[in-house]
């Protein structure tokens, strides 16, 4: 990749990352102050004498609350994602290798970091048999590196080479900075609808917010109720949204860590068949979560939709087709082979 195009994908992902966080404050000012609107319209009639000793909501303390607690979550994902990741695969960090396999992983690590010019990556193990990867951390000088035991066990060292330098490929074109920050809100959405499935199941029909716009006639009643509808939706459908999102970003950016790696290491067929015996592998990687799939080389809950094209494998897979990954590092290697240069990454 010329440097031209690698500043300009870093600084590409440094304005998604912008746009994500904006986009996740956003939204709960919207949910905060929504709701204020809402609860001020259903306690606003003042003409019922019924209702005049109730509470009027003129202060929009939700909104207020919701963004505060937005932003305290956009920092919090930001500086303790990457751990909180590592820490629910059960990763455990390489620092004295015992097994040869172990020794092998740091020393193609340390050769990997020179080859992308980047500081060695700190270096985890997952305790899973599925052979899987993945990279995270908020910049270069914080980035780690997590394979599984199966990993380890299935792949020859070429085949690890071509590996790491693809997630060494995401930590040097900043990926790594905007998956985790998805991973992170992604994950906050899952939680808030889920928490307002369970308010709506075990709670929503058992209080009545007094007011109920009783003096207001037609159109006011109406607003409340559509407001209403509009509101509970946005909350229900953001985790989908958002990891829908996620996974769009994450199809993109393997395509170019594919292309990438194959310059750091002169040999993209070594990581198609890396690719290949991954894809083989039939159990998931149960260590990884649903909501962080998009950080691994290959989707960890499954690999039906990878085998296939198309509008239902592009909208709900994690990572583009196998078999088109595969077909393209085949393609620069037979380039490679002709001409013994390696197509630029774009």
């Amino acid at each position: 990749m010329s440097d031209s195009n690698l500043f300009e994908q870093q600084r590409a992902n440094r304005r998604r990352s912008v746009i994500l966080v904006a986009i996740f404050l956003l939204f709960f000012a919207w949910i905060g102050f929504g709701g204020d609107l809402i609860f001020y319209l259903q306690t606003s009639n003042v003409a019922d004498e019924a209702y005049r000793d109730a509470y009027r909501h003129v202060i929009p303390w939700f909104g207020i609350c919701a963004t505060l607690l937005a932003a305290g979550m956009a920092w919090w994902g930001w500086k303790r994602g990457p751990k909180e990741i590592l820490w629910a695969t059960g990763a455990w960090e390489l620092i004295e290798p015992s097994r040869p396999e172990e020794k092998v992983l740091v020393n193609v690590v340390e050769e990997m970091a020179i080859a992308s010019g980047l500081p060695r990556p700190t270096i985890w193990v997952v305790p899973d048999r599925d052979p899987n990867a993945f990279a995270t951390g908020t910049d270069v000088e914080e980035a780690h590196v997590a394979v599984t035991e199966g990993l380890l066990d299935t792949l020859s060292r070429e085949e690890l080479q071509g590996v790491i330098a693809h997630e060494m490929a995401h930590v040097r074109n900043y990926d790594v900075k905007l998956m985790t920050l998805l991973a992170a809100l992604v994950g906050v959405m899952a939680l808030i609808a889920d928490g307002t499935r369970r308010f709506m199941w075990f709670g929503g029909g058992r209080r009545r917010v007094g007011g109920g716009g009783g003096g207001k006639k037609g159109g006011g009643g109406a607003l409340v109720a559509l407001l209403l509808i509009v509101w509970i939706f946005s909350v229900l459908l953001a985790p989908i949204v958002s990891r829908l999102l996620a996974l769009g970003v994450s199809r993109k950016r393997e395509f170019l860590a594919d292309a990438t790696a194959a310059q750091f290491t002169r040999n993209p067929a070594a990581l198609a068949s890396a690719l290949r015996k991954v894809e083989d592998a039939s159990a998931p990687t149960k260590s990884v979560r649903r909501g962080t799939a998009h950080l691994c080389i290959a989707d960890p809950v499954g690999r039906r939709l990878t085998h296939k094209e198309g509008r239902m494998a592009n909208l709900l897979a994690t990572h583009p087709p196998m078999a088109l990954r595969i077909a393209r590092l085949k393609a620069m290697a037979y380039q490679y082979d002709k001409t013994g240069e390696i197509p630029e990454a774009v």
